[in-house]
């Protein structure tokens, strides 16, 4: 099975350094560890870097009566080289900080980014956004609720953000989103998760 429990666990990982290589407005640390390998024994000692992000949340925010489908918009430091221009339209995300719940951070950020409060925050998955160098584990909803009137400029003006929410038709979303400015993780798995339940969202909210 797919999901079957792994064979080896952390207790088969050795650190033996960690430190903070940079800290700046992200964090890298500097790893030596080894690990046990899958043929046996203990393979030889690694050198890593590690970005540090932990946990985040982020959420699709869906309009089931409309059909209609809210993203925001925003410039991106890691879309700079992209040949469709570095401003992105995402969902809305956020990072989660020591003693706060996903759902918690998921509710004020949709206010700060996009000024949504949502009927219903419908859990989608977890899931790690890059291990092979990132820490980052993204907690993904769908966030229902009204999106009639819905659009603008939002974001904290201390944390110099500029965020447009705009919202589309679902069906015009689905058609462009995989050749698109939708060019990130988190956009494009709540998207497909919401093809897969939008004809039950769409029931259930008319029922």
């Amino acid at each position: 099975m797919p999901d079957a429990a792994a064979e080896f666990d952390n207790n088969d990982v050795e650190i033996l350094s960690r430190k903070t290589a940079y800290q700046g407005f992200f964090k890298v640390e500097e790893l030596r560890l080894r690990h046990r390998l899958f043929a046996g024994g203990w393979g030889g000692e690694l050198r890593r870097e590690l970005f540090v992000r932990g946990d985040a949340v982020a959420a699709v925010l869906y309009d089931p009566v409309a059909d209609r489908i809210g993203l925001i918009e925003q410039f991106r430091i890691g879309a700079l080289a992209e040949r469709r221009g570095p401003w992105c339209l995402e969902v809305v995300a956020g990072m989660i900080e020591a003693g706060e719940t996903a759902e918690a951070v998921m509710r004020r950020e949709l206010i700060e980014e996009a000024d949504f409060r949502p009927r219903e925050l419908r859990p989608i998955c977890e899931y790690l956004s890059s291990p092979g160098g990132c820490n980052e584990r993204i907690h993904l909803y769908c966030a229902l609720g009204d999106l009639s009137g819905a659009g603008g400029i939002f974001g904290l003006d201390t944390e110099g953000e500029d965020i447009r929410l705009r919202v589309f038709s679902a069906a015009e979303v689905f058609d462009a989103m995989l050749q698109s400015r939708m060019n990130n993780a988190a956009t494009l798995i709540g998207l497909q998760w919401l093809q897969l339940n939008r004809a039950g969202l769409r029931t259930g909210a008319n029922a």
